[in-house]
């Protein structure tokens, strides 16, 4: 029999190299040829096949993947597709790769058909890829127990983007020496799962892992359930990510013969240190998501919620928040939650509004603005500014009329029984009532009050999903998310220059899938200003700072620098200014003003910008935090004290830095001063809390 050759392919960043022998599956390598330890391109599990040579929770070692065969391959505009045949069940597999022009950016996904004969799908890869420790620059027995750290981020409602790190031992995976005695390695894993329609309510669907002279990134780009798995095999690393399985997600799938399944998809990056890796995930992000003109012009929110209004919208409470918004330069005036609250019952048990469980019908309240909300909108409008509601599309509450209006069919179930979550019930997008129901609503709202915004909230996580449909709950759920996403695309298909913004409680919905459909996506709802800081400096991790929308919120009583502060916070991301404005004397006023005019100076260079972290990135608890964003002719440094003693902080500046200038505020207390032969910068801030942005120029490239 003829050996089949190796297919290397890729470009000068980042190469692929495939063996194809007929003996074995495929398998892929990075850059060197595979070893040992490599893995099947695609890892697949079927009910009634488990296993080979293995047991454990780990999602390797499957029998259908060690019997997949190559069947040929393909290759046009950057993408490579493999096809792979198990003889025994008759099943087929396309893996398909697409590289990033010009950078070392992997985009990643698998489908699988059914051939003669149903299958029952339990799991499926999105990547597999072993030989890590290799390509980190950490070979040899035990080397990376060490030398190989996993980085990944906790993400608590208002607390996300908390990233921490640490070596593979210390995280508990650890060379326990039996691959001398002929196993393939240790039973072990370490994993970050999440489950049900929070995708990053536990952890980011995103991380990286560390060596010595490489980092490899990688994201899931699901807006629902996900898993990701690191461990050993044969003296090295492996990595696993994918969407739902069987085992930690009730997910399952029935094939009939000639039906197919497409997993989530993936991207993973490899660079020599950390930000130059999210660099890379960054650019990735941008340029395969939705184009919309928000994200070049980034244009400043008012919004009445945070720290102001806080559900509670009237006329009167709305005109004069209108008019300071105008006057201070804001583009866009959204009127948040409670704007369809007729009952007007304050807070039930535990602080919950008391219209929480009655949404659904999405009609303005009558007694909230007696003139009818068009003359709050039109109020809008007369400051020059564009007028925009808040909604949370998928859930209706158990007391609105729309629950009994639409058919069960329309909701989650789960043995007959429709779903029930705080209150509210959860709409599944893939029935088209419930479709139907949203675009009417989004239809009448965006046409009755020439709406140009629209915020997206959902504050409920309803769980594994719905078995309405021929599968299980898993299933259920990520075709419910799938048919958001393009829910997502018909409303902008129909109203092209409306903005959508994404939210979910904050900052439970930050993966790729949802940031690839709307140009806005809320980051938090952290209250605290001096919390607030640490969000807003680790969050371009995951969100380009053109679409992270982030709270300003000024309150009268505040000193110049908690006012200062909590507008920094906002100065490298999407400005979403909130607070009683209209309540602050005109010196405080002023300082939001000139806040905003400088952001208008250098906004449009946010939306190519790339972040790194000179401090590091973001304790929770750290006294200094900073952020920097290399426009590509300087840098933005935004830089925060929030406490301790140290009234000084020193800082590596970027290379060819040759001055440094204030752009807000333009005086205030303290300074900054660079010492160009060191290429450091010394920062003073005399009190805590304070905040500055900085703008650091780099000398002209001498002219050839």
């Amino acid at each position: 029999m003829t050996p089949h050759p190796d297919i290397i392919w890729g470009t000068d960043a980042l190469t692929l190299r495939l063996t194809t022998d007929a003996g074995h599956p495929p398998r892929l390598a990075l850059g060197a040829a595979p070893g040992r330890a490599a893995l099947p391109l695609v890892e697949i599990e079927l009910a009634g096949h488990g296993r080979t040579g293995t047991s454990g929770k780990r999602h390797v070692d499957g029998s259908v993947s060690r019997r997949l065969r190559y069947a040929g391959h393909t290759t046009a505009d950057r993408q490579l597709t493999v096809r792979t045949h198990d003889p025994v069940t008759d099943l087929r597999a396309a893996t398909h790769y697409r590289l990033d022009d010009g950078a070392p950016v992997l985009h990643t996904w698998t489908e699988v058909t059914a051939g003669k004969s149903p299958l029952d799908v339990e799991s499926v890869s999105s990547f597999v890829l072993a030989g890590i420790a290799e390509l980190l620059g950490a070979p040899g027995p035990g080397q990376w127990e060490r030398d190989v750290s996993i980085w990944t981020a906790t993400n608590p409602w208002s607390g996300e983007y908390r990233w921490s790190g640490a070596p593979l031992g210390d995280a508990g995976l650890v060379d326990t020496g039996m691959t001398r005695f002929g196993q393939t390695g240790t039973k072990n894993r370490i994993t970050r799962t999440s489950t049900g329609a929070w995708p990053s309510s536990e952890h980011l669907p995103t991380g990286w892992l560390a060596g010595p002279s490489a980092v490899l990134a990688w994201q899931i780009e699901h807006n629902g359930s996900w898993h990701a798995e690191v461990a050993d095999r044969f003296d090295e690393i492996l990595l696993l990510l994918s969407g739902p399985t069987r085992r930690e997600h009730a997910w399952s799938l029935r094939l009939a013969p000639g039906e197919s399944f497409t997993t989530v998809p993936v991207t993973v990056a490899l660079a020599p240190d950390r930000d130059t890796a999210i660099a890379h995930l960054t650019g990735h992000r941008r340029a395969t998501r939705r184009p919309h003109p928000d994200t070049t012009e980034l244009p400043v929110v008012f919004n009445d919620f945070m720290n102001c209004l806080m559900g509670d919208p009237t006329t009167e409470k709305l005109l004069p928040l209108i008019r300071a918004a105008a006057a201070t330069g804001c583009e866009y005036f959204v009127v948040d939650a409670g704007w369809y609250d007729d009952e007007r019952a304050g807070e039930g048990p535990g602080g919950v509004p008391g219209w929480w469980d009655s949404v659904g019908a999405w009609e303005p309240s009558s007694s909230r603005f007696p003139g009818g909300l068009a003359e709050v909108t039109d109020a809008v409008k007369a400051a020059g500014m564009i007028p925009g509601l808040w909604l949370e599309p998928e859930v209706v509450g158990v007391r609105s009329p729309l629950a009994s209006a639409l058919p069960d069919e329309a909701f989650f179930r789960r043995d007959g029984v429709r779903l029930t979550e705080w209150g509210r019930h959860q709409l599944d997008l893939t029935h088209p009532a419930a479709r139907a129901h949203l675009d009417a609503t989004v239809d009448r709202l965006v046409t009755e009050f020439g709406l140009g915004y629209l915020k997206l909230d959902y504050n409920i996580d309803i769980g594994a999903g719905t078995d309405s449909g021929p599968h299980g709950p898993g299933q259920g759920l990520l075709a419910h998310n799938r048919a958001y996403l393009d829910w997502l695309d018909g409303v902008h298909d129909r109203h092209p220059g409306l903005v959508l913004e994404g939210c979910a409680a904050g900052g439970m919905r930050i993966d790729h899938a949802t940031l690839a459909h709307v140009p806005v996506q809320s980051l938090t709802d952290q209250q605290d200003a001096l919390l607030l800081a640490a969000v807003a400096a680790a969050a371009p991790v995951a969100v380009p700072p053109e679409q992270g929308a982030v709270w300003a919120c000024p309150q009268p009583g505040q000193s110049d620098e908690e006012i200062v502060f909590t507008l920094v916070s906002a100065l490298l991301g999407r400005v979403h200014l909130s607070g009683r404005i209209d309540l602050l004397p005109p010196d405080r006023l002023a300082l939001v003003t000139e806040a905003l005019d400088s952001y208008r100076g250098y906004r449009s260079t946010l939306a190519h910008a790339v972040p790194s972290w000179p401090l590091g990135l973001p304790g929770w608890r750290d006294d200094w935090l900073a952020l920097a964003l290399d426009t590509g002719t300087e840098t933005l440094l935004a830089i925060w004290r929030r406490g301790g003693a140290e009234e000084v902080c020193e800082l590596d500046a970027p290379a060819g830095t040759h001055s440094v200038v204030p752009v807000y505020p333009q005086v205030a207390p303290g300074g900054a001063v660079l010492d160009a032969e060191r290429g450091r910068l010394r920062i003073d801030l005399p009190q805590a809390p304070s905040a500055r942005l900085l703008r650091l120029s780099r000398a002209a490239a001498p002219l050839s």
